[in-house]
């Protein structure tokens, strides 16, 4: 067993910070207050204000300037995919435009894959489509599927693809656990994602987007059911 990690004060002010920006308090733009002057009203140190405000730099919502001081960033118009991890926790309204774009993305992957994948691509794909029938349990499950999408995104030969398929999967994590309907039976989950496979070894592009289509429209109509439970 390992002890669970405690948070410090400049993990609480980070969150305090970033849920505040996010909710609108310091518009996208603005300078925040001067540090003397948020430090105190948080009833914190400079240092631990200055710890927190590197975390949020690094997230991509602030940044800082000697002697201009700490403006919050338009993540909107500068950030990058890498922002939606954060996003979801703060809103998780945010899955819905990514399962938007899971939809687009997952059927281009499927049709580019089948049209470009080699042997070794086909011979992986394989190897990953039945580890997820071989998986033992709903957790196994959702991480075998994951590495099939991952073994698509590698057959299309571009590695964008690739890192666009991380960036989603990292964007489901802060809700995971609400998404794992579609996982919980190895041989359903298998049945669901094998047409894809089966049409990239192929090399049907049409029959392989179709295969995704129902996939992708299927496992997101379970993941939706699963969102609507856990907030009841």
């Amino acid at each position: 067993m390992e002890a669970l990690p405690r948070e410090s004060i400049v993990d609480v002010l980070e969150d305090r910070l970033r849920e505040e920006i996010l909710a609108g308090r310091h518009p996208a733009g603005t300078l925040l207050p001067p540090e003397r002057q948020l430090a105190e009203g948080y009833g914190v140190t400079r240092t631990t204000l200055k710890h927190a405000f590197g975390r949020l730099v690094q997230a991509g919502l602030l940044e800082t300037r000697h002697g201009i001081g700490t403006r919050v960033r338009d993540y909107e118009r500068l950030g990058g995919a890498d922002l939606l991890p954060m996003l979801v926790r703060h809103d998780a309204r945010w899955l819905g435009e990514i399962f938007e774009v899971r939809h687009g993305v997952g059927t281009l992957i499927a049709g580019t894959a089948a049209s470009r994948a080699t042997a070794a691509h086909r011979t992986r794909l394989r190897t990953r489509i039945e580890a997820v029938r071989e998986a033992s349990d709903p957790d196994a499950v959702q991480l075998a599927d994951a590495e099939v999408h991952r073994a698509l995104a590698r057959a299309t030969g571009n590695r964008v693809y690739v890192l666009l398929t991380n960036t989603l999967f990292n964007a489901y994590l802060p809700m995971r656990r609400h998404l794992s309907g579609p996982f919980q039976d190895a041989e359903e989950a298998h049945a669901r994602l094998e047409p894809v496979v089966a049409a990239v070894e192929a090399g049907d592009a049409a029959v392989a987007r179709e295969a995704a289509e129902a996939y992708l429209t299927a496992t997101e109509r379970i993941m939706r059911a699963g969102l609507k439970a856990a907030a009841r």
